[in-house]
């Protein structure tokens, strides 16, 4: 029988790696074959952590410090990965925070900047670096990592995440117009509310109330849930999808 996840031999690349929905799926492209690149900027030990974990599971794994808002750190981060590991067939663009809840006039143009840089420009810079030699090898696929938020417009204090995520959706559909016909598939992934450290610094336990009143089924999601929809979209499975936003969020939000 045919497993449609199957990714052995695969190459995947993916930024923020260290916690959260990017350390799950990490795991989950390791289960299903893949070698995995995983991208820290500050969580170190969460990194290292991790390798150890999927190779003792069998998977290979290798560790890189990257600042993927800096294209130098991710041409280094495309180079050496490629030389570790092989040629890049997927890209998981997970890198990404609020960094801190700020309304209109609170929102200074320098934390705007900074997390437009984290949330958008890292999967633009990131794109750029694997796109040729997907492009020239006709294979590979790019997941980016959105939010509900970019749909909704996120939650009060939110405006500045909200307008990156956004911009991700939009980029996801030029750059999948651009490299389809090379064979390269790009989709994106709309979390709802997860349960990760995101919503432990951002979110108080007030408003974890809320949000889950507003998800029909009545919980928050797990990463996990996240990733195996992510290792779909880097499959087989979703050859014809090209894109698309998935969103996964219990219900709480329906395009």
């Amino acid at each position: 029988m045919q497993n449609y996840l199957d990714l052995t031999g695969k190459v995947a690349i993916i930024t923020g790696a260290s916690s959260g929905i990017g350390h799950a799926t990490a795991i989950a492209l390791a289960n299903c074959g893949a070698k995995v690149a995983i991208n820290y900027h500050r969580n170190e030990l969460g990194a290292e952590q991790l390798c150890k974990q999927i190779a003792a599971d069998g998977g290979k794994a290798i560790t890189i410090h990257a600042d993927v808002t800096q294209s130098a750190d991710v041409a280094r981060l495309v180079q050496r990965t490629t030389e570790e590991l092989g040629a890049i067939d997927i890209l998981v663009n997970n890198a990404g925070s609020l960094i801190e809840r700020l309304r209109i006039l609170e929102l200074s143009e320098q934390r705007w900047d900074e997390v437009l840089n984290l949330n958008t420009k890292s999967v633009f810079l990131c794109c750029k670096a694997v796109a040729p030699s997907m492009m020239e090898r006709k294979t590979g696929t790019i997941i980016n990592i959105s939010s509900i938020a970019g749909r909704n417009g996120g939650a009060l204090g939110s405006i500045h995440y909200a307008t990156a995520k956004g911009g991700v959706i939009s980029f996801t559909k030029g750059l999948a117009k651009e490299l389809a016909a090379f064979g390269v598939r790009v989709n994106a992934v709309a979390p709802g509310v997860i349960d990760t450290p995101y919503h432990e610094q951002f979110s108080t336990p007030e408003m974890m109330r809320g949000y889950v009143n507003a998800i029909p089924l009545g919980r928050v999601g797990r990463s996990e849930e996240v990733a195996k929809v992510i290792a779909f979209l880097a499959s087989d499975a979703a050859s014809y999808l090209v894109g698309e936003t998935i969103e996964v969020n219990g219900g709480m939000f329906m395009d």
